[in-house]
């Protein structure tokens, strides 16, 4: 069998990425606007923990940004995740149905409801649900009674759906949104690497009942550490906002609350560098996509690997890039991490499959070739704005 060129994959990389360091790492904050300046007037006048005007201008602004109704600012994308579950209404004992190829946040958010994850099959046009697939296995296993969709093969009942939008590539939605239709299930965008995205010309995030973003250090925007849930639906963002802020009812000096809830409110000071990076978004996706299209050209002439790009309905904010093995060289996918790591260029396979993790191992999932084969071949490469 032939072997795959590393030196050529690693000379590729190089003639992309800059010559002048040492170490380039995966995706890094970008700070070339106002950071310093709104951090400053957080620091200045002392609002710097759960409200300020930051809070609420991220939250308009994030809105407006993406088309939807309301945003809640929230600590990390995680509890964004959580919050959504929950304000849906899963349950103990409810299964909810994701990607076995994720990070491991969005089967820990099913869990800390007391769901079940239930994992299902991506596809490689987009690295995401696969709606067709979806379909068809649903039809072997679930059951449609006016109470919602019952899982004869568990005896529980399917609630919900969680699309990821994998690195930052939208899932395709239409079909996804009718095998919903067909179920009964909720749709749930995990949008936190796709800020920036489109699908069909609408961002993502406006497709699910919720939907939930992350500004993690390495997002495409950050804010040190946050998230936030979009919905177009008021009550729900005002029960999002509840819930997040402890269940407190308002009141002049009372600390009285209603619920169980939790503190999941995203501090003043955090906002303040996330409004600043929103402002330059627009930056920071056109030089990211130009760093894309770079790599597109040096790696269309390279036998034995591809360039991952956009689905034809989407227009993507190539969150990380990603390169794919040829099936035949899946085995010197490692030899290429040791390679490209070993010259001071950050790369990493796909995360460890949510099923093969100790704690899913015995979750209920549908046959998953094609994740597990992504698994095997997939490479992120650098992709930081300023690159």
């Amino acid at each position: 069998m032939n072997k795959l060129d590393l030196t050529s994959i690693l000379e590729a990389l190089q003639k992309v990425l800059p010559h002048d360091q040492n170490f380039i790492g995966l995706h890094e904050p970008y700070f070339i606007g106002n950071e310093w300046v709104y951090v400053k007037e957080c620091l200045d006048t002392r609002w710097v923990s759960s409200v300020g005007k930051f809070v609420d201008n991220f939250e308009s602004s994030l809105a407006n940004y993406t088309g939807v109704e309301r945003a809640v600012a929230v600590v990390n994308g995680t509890a964004a995740l959580h919050i959504c579950l929950q304000i849906i209404g899963i349950k103990s004992g409810d299964e909810v149905l994701i990607p076995s190829l994720t990070f491991v946040a969005t089967a820990n958010t099913v869990s800390y409801c007391g769901a079940i994850p239930h994992f299902i099959d991506s596809e490689e046009s987009t690295l995401g649900v696969d709606p067709k697939k979806l379909g068809n296995y649903l039809d072997s296993v679930a059951e449609i009674k006016p109470e919602g969709c019952w899982n004869r093969e568990t005896g529980r009942w399917i609630k919900a759906i969680v699309a990821v939008h994998t690195f930052g590539h939208p899932v395709d939605l239409d079909p996804l949104c009718q095998v919903c239709e067909h179920f009964q299930l909720t749709l749930v965008e995990d949008a936190a690497e796709s800020l920036g995205s489109f699908y069909k010309g609408c961002h993502t995030g406006n497709w699910g009942k919720v939907s939930a973003l992350s500004f993690n250090g390495n997002k495409i925007i950050t804010t040190g550490g946050g998230g936030a849930i979009l919905t177009q639906d008021h009550s729900l963002a005002n029960l999002a906002k509840h819930m997040t802020t402890t269940a407190k009812l308002p009141h002049k000096w009372a600390f009285n609350h209603d619920r169980v809830s939790y503190n999941y409110r995203l501090p003043n000071l955090n906002a303040a560098l996330g409004c600043a990076q929103l402002e330059n978004l627009p930056e920071f996706l056109r030089a990211k996509r130009a760093l894309a299209e770079k790599y597109m050209q040096v790696f269309q002439e390279i036998c034995g690997i591809k360039f991952f790009r956009e689905p034809d309905f989407a227009h993507s904010n190539y969150w990380l890039n990603t390169l794919l093995l040829d099936e035949d060289y899946v085995a010197q996918r490692d030899d290429l991490l040791e390679l490209t790591n070993g010259h001071g260029i950050m790369t990493r396979p796909a995360w460890t499959l949510m099923h093969k993790l100790p704690m899913f191992k015995d979750s209920p999932r549908m046959d998953l070739k094609v994740a597990e084969s992504l698994e095997s071949r997939l490479i992120n490469i650098p992709s930081s704005a300023f690159l």
